[in-house]
């Protein structure tokens, strides 16, 4: 996964699933519900399909993982890749390069930083919320704000809370589309979100 597709995806989820943790949001109940399953502590696992469309070129970038997702961070494993998120911190591995890079979220120099992408995000997106069939609830969200990373996102949630599609729009129409599958709920457990990498891999520290 290569550092356009991370932002991409890790943009998508802030937006998606940080909505749901906005106290002040205009929620919809099946944000309510998903949240309090979050808040009560549990991880969110399952298999994801990112891709990415270039309006212009119609070109697809496309890769493909496991995701974890709690309250306040997640994980990642996309072929040589890991990444853990815990909030604050960001640590990525790339086995191609047998590299691990950390970095601090600092809402005032990372434009990717949850702090700023979830700053807002209650005040400039409104959600409607609909029933699609087979117990399927499809959530827009929208905003006006011309900054914003995404105009428009659409989630699929199944009948057991279950995320199974998100597709954002961005202002310029590229589309960006993540599908999960196999996906669960499960307890959450520590070692989930533990980051290893090889011992001789070289550390790259940018909080110093």
């Amino acid at each position: 996964m290569d550092l356009k597709i991370y932002k991409q995806l890790t943009l998508l989820l802030l937006v998606s699933f940080g909505f749901m943790g906005q106290s002040h949001a205009q929620s919809t109940p099946i944000f309510d519900q998903l949240k309090a399953r979050f808040n009560a502590g549990e991880v969110y696992k399952g298999k994801f399909d990112h891709t990415y469309q270039d309006s212009y070129t119609e070109e697809i970038t496309r890769t493909d993982g496991t995701i974890w997702i709690n309250a306040v961070g997640y994980k990642l494993e996309s072929n040589q890749q890991k990444i853990v998120v815990d909030g604050e911190i960001s640590q990525v591995y790339d086995g191609s390069r047998n590299r691990v890079i950390i970095s601090e979220y600092e809402a005032e120099e990372d434009d990717f930083a949850p702090s700023r992408m979830l700053s807002g995000i209650d005040d400039t997106y409104t959600a409607t919320e609909e029933q699609i069939g087979n117990g399927r609830t499809k959530i827009t969200l929208i905003t006006t704000d011309d900054f914003a990373a995404f105009i428009t996102v659409e989630i699929e949630v199944s009948a057991q809370l279950l995320p199974l599609t998100i597709t954002a729009y961005d202002i310029a129409d590229n589309v960006i589309t993540t599908t999960f599958s196999d996906g669960a709920f499960i307890e959450n457990d520590s070692s989930i979100f533990e980051f290893t990498h090889p011992e001789d891999a070289e550390i790259v520290d940018m909080r110093y």
